[in-house]
Formats: structure tokens, sequence, C-alpha cells
């Protein structure tokens, strides 16, 4: 049978029936709700016009995120809470419209001109505005950045909108009742758990389209093994875009995001296990504890906040993109993959799913179900490194990876990788093997240099040309060697130029309290 959608909108259950299972929910949100505060930029989940955040009862907490409702199938907000700029201002029976903090503070540091993307930055704060009133904390500036990295703005600039960041918590306090909705979200799933008479898959049917919405990894692999041709759906960051850009036709979709065995994290003696549909943030969290100095730039680089908390690890790494920026650190981390079907279970290494240009070693009877992520172990030296032409929500010309067994100075194992060099994320074999038992030393950094240029032949485009792109690989090794050598390494915030202005900014603003206090 086919169910209908359900979900919280504007603080009431909204159950929707006839809609194609490819609309996504910003067409909704606009052309059904005839809410039109969330806009339409891009279509690609880059501008932040339609930011939205969504609420959802996870593991018995209410978890709160900003997603971009352009890429969002409507469908996959099934047994959320959808939160729109609708619904922040208030209005007491008696008076005027009361503005959320959020909103009071653009007002007031004059954040906004045409008004176009003012809806998105006020979802997005807003989330950074629950998030912190939770924590009882204040935002610093990077995390205010951070927050807004998927919002462009091309009218007031950024300064005003980073002013009212740090106003809006000044302004009184509005709290958000997360145990109600904690209360509304458990009940629907259990209202939907009872209802549902039939072990098999629930899913959607509208005019010929097919949306399933597993519960459990049995129910997911069933629907693999019965419908082949299904289109798997985790975040939508991707996928969402076959629809948006492409003007494709999904007839049938099997959506990951309710399953709960893969939207775990757990961690053995040896790595962490990481489930296909973790969102990327949460995967990136769990692993940054892990390798905080190497990992955190990557993390605050990968795309935006609302693209981290909708698309997913599993999903990044089975979309098999050349220039995906997590395969070349996992590849050279040792990562193992878990593929199951009804007809078993096999792990790979990372680096032998890839065989060719958008071509996997994955049956059409298999899913990704987990990653396995080695955690640190002795003597090895490890960083990745991201080359674009924005600091934020760009994509990579060149991603770099690099891990060394070093033992008495002396490199036991190497491991490079690189995204952008070739047709798929590959490790540079012919470099590897010239540094393997080797002396960690710039001779040697020069020598694997040299067979960098013979292991890749990289295309032109419009993101950089096949020289650009050979010699930065080669000057990312050499930076590695600076940061790692055993004689003297170099602060990574003598290299990264981003780090470095960062440093020279904080230097330069404690000069300045000083002189005030001295005054």
């Amino acid at each position: 049978m086919s169910e209908a959608i359900r979900f919280f909108y504007r603080g009431t259950l909204r159950s929707v029936q006839e809609s194609s299972s490819n609309r996504t929910l910003l067409q909704y949100l606009r052309e059904d709700e005839h809410c039109h505060g969330s806009k339409e930029g891009c279509a690609e989940g880059d501008c932040g016009a339609c930011t939205v955040v969504l609420g959802e009862a996870v593991d018995g907490q209410l978890a709160m995120r900003a997603v971009n409702a352009c890429i969002q199938f409507l469908p996959s907000v099934h047994g959320k809470a959808v939160f729109s700029v609708e619904d922040l201002a208030h209005k007491p029976e008696q008076g005027q419209v009361q503005l959320h903090p959020v909103q009071q503070a653009l007002v007031m540091q004059h954040g906004s001109q045409c008004g176009f993307c003012t809806p998105g930055f006020v979802m997005s704060l807003w989330d950074l505005y629950l998030r912190h009133q939770a924590a009882q904390t204040r935002p610093s500036r990077e995390q205010i950045q951070e927050a807004l990295s998927g919002n462009l703005c091309r009218c007031t600039g950024y300064k005003p909108i980073i002013a009212a960041a740090e106003q809006m918590f000044e302004l009184p306090a509005v709290e958000f009742p997360s145990e109600v909705w904690l209360e509304k979200l458990q009940q629907l799933f259990q209202a939907l758990q009872s209802e549902r008479q039939s072990e098999l898959a629930p899913h959607y049917h509208y005019q010929g389209q097919d949306f399933y919405w597993p519960q459990t990894l049995a129910q997911a692999l069933q629907v693999r093994d019965q419908l082949p041709q299904a289109t798997v759906l985790a975040g939508g960051t991707d996928v969402g875009l076959w629809v948006t850009k492409q003007m494709r036709a999904l007839d049938c979709l099997l959506y990951l995001g309710q399953v709960a065995q893969l939207r775990r994290i757990s961690q053995t003696s040896t790595s962490v296990m990481i489930g296909a549909a973790v969102n990327l943030n949460d995967a990136y969290q769990a692993l940054c504890q892990h390798y905080p100095n190497e990992l955190n730039e990557m993390w605050q680089r990968f795309a935006s906040t609302p693209v981290r908390n909708a698309g997913t690890l599993g999903g990044n790494l089975a979309n098999g993109s050349p220039i995906g920026d997590s395969m070349p650190w996992l590849i050279a981390l040792g990562t193992k993959i878990h593929l199951q079907s009804l007809a078993g279970h096999r792990v790979l290494n990372l680096e032998d799913f890839y065989l060719a240009y958008q071509k996997k070693d994955l049956a059409t009877n298999e899913l990704l179900t987990f990653i396995e992520v080695p955690l640190p172990r002795p003597n090895w030296q490890f960083r990745t490194y991201k080359l674009a032409k924005r600091y934020d929500q760009d994509i990579s010309a060149v991603c770099a990876a690099f891990a060394l067994e070093i033992v008495d100075g002396v490199i036991q194992q190497a491991r490079i990788a690189f995204g952008g060099m070739a047709a798929t994320p590959r490790r540079a074999s012919l470099a590897e093997q010239t540094l393997q038992g080797q002396a960690w030393d710039e001779h040697h950094v020069a020598l694997a240099c040299t067979a960098l240029a013979q292991d890749y032949a990289p295309l032109s485009d419009m993101r950089a040309s096949s020289h650009y792109r050979i010699t930065t690989a080669q000057n990312l090794l050499r930076r590695f060697w600076l940061e790692t050598r055993s004689d003297s390494p170099v602060a990574s915030t003598c290299l990264n130029v981003f780090a470095y202005a960062r440093l020279q900014a904080h230097n330069k603003n404690t000069m300045k309290e000083s002189a005030h206090d001295a005054k």
C-alpha cells in the first residue's frame, strides 16, 4: 500500500498524497503552502536562498539541521518537522508582530537590501542560534562564518550580517520548545509504525513513481534486490541536481535516510565504523576527534553547512566523483568499505572500488553500507590538502592526501592519493615506490615529485590546467615534507595561507586591544 507523506509544518501535521516524488520541498512550500519566504536562486544547493531547518527525533534526541530545500525531495521529509522563515516571527494576541532575535538583529544591523537572500540567512542564523542557545555558549567569528558559508549575499556584503549574528544573542532570548517537538515527532514515528501492516519497506506511490522508505537494512536490501533499477538516495545533494538541473525523471527511488543501522557511528579498537547514511557533518565530527589537526580544515571546506547536514559520507563515496574531497584522504588512511546484498557481505579496499570514470565495483543488488576508517597508528604521519579557487564551498582543482609510516627516519609504508588528477580518485603508485624503504629527506621527496609526473596525466579544464595540477601536486608533497620532517618541521600556520591570515588577524586584534587597555 502507498503511504502518505506526513510531516509537521507551521506546527500542524501535513499529509500529502498527490504529489510527484521528484518534487522538491521548496516547490511544495511555495506552490502548495504559499509560503514564499524561501526562494529559488540556484536550484543546486549553492546560494542558500532556500535554506530551511529540519527537525527529527534521533536516538531520543531532537536534531535540528539547516538544509537546502531546493534539492530535498518532498518524500524525504516524511516523519520530520519543517521550519521556514515564516515560523520565526510571532504575533501576540494583541499588538504588532514580534520579530525573532535573529530577524531583529538583521534589521538593527542593516543586514538586508533587496531581501531576496535574507530568509536563507535568517534560517542559517536561527540554526546557529538554536545550537548555541542549547549549549549556553556564544559562537566565535569563525563559527559564524562557517554557519553562513552556504549563503550568498550580493547586496550588503557579510559585514552587517556577521554583526547581526553577534548581536542576536544580546537581545531578549526566545526559547525553542525542544521537548514539545521531540514528543510530537516521537508520537508521529510511533503512529507510522503502528499503522504498517507489512514487514516490507513502506513506500509512496503516485502516477507511476515510487519512493521507498526502508526502516531496516533488511528492508533496504530487499528493495535493492527486487528493484535493481531504483536510484539509491541518501542526502540528495547530488541526486537532487539530476532533477533540478538535468530535468531527469526518477521513477523509482530507494531512500536510505530512515535506516537506523546505517545512521550509526561506532568504534572498535582499530577503526571507526560509519554508516552509509550518516551525514557529512556527523561523520567528519567523529573523525576529527581522532584526526583534529589533519581533518579540521577539510571538514570546514567540504561544501557548506546545509550541504554537509544533508549529504552523506557513504553517498560521497558511492557517487565516485574524481573530484570528491573525501576519497583521497580515506584511501591514504587505508579505509575499507562494506558492501551488502541479500546474497552476502564483502569488504573492499576503497581504492579498489573505483574501476574507471563513474564505474565502480558494485553489483546491481548491492548497497554500500559501512565505511571502516582506521584509527591513528604509531609512527604514521598523515595530511590532506585541498586546492580550489575559493576557500568555502568550491570544487577542488587538486585534492591531495599523504600517509607515511616512518620509523627511525626511514619510510616503511607510503600511501599517496589524489583527486582531480585522473578519471578516478587514485593512488600515486610510482611516487609510493620511490619513497618506500628510503629516508624521509629532501632528496627522496624530489625523486617522488618527479615520479608524480609519471603517475598522472591530468586534464586541463575551467578549474585548472594540466601543468598547474602537476606542479601543485608536487608542491603539496613538498609541503607535507616540510610539515613532517624530523629536523625543524614548519608549522602549518606558516604554510597555509588561510591559517596564516587568521593568525595575523588575531595578532593584530590582540595588539589593538592591548593598546586600548594601555590608554
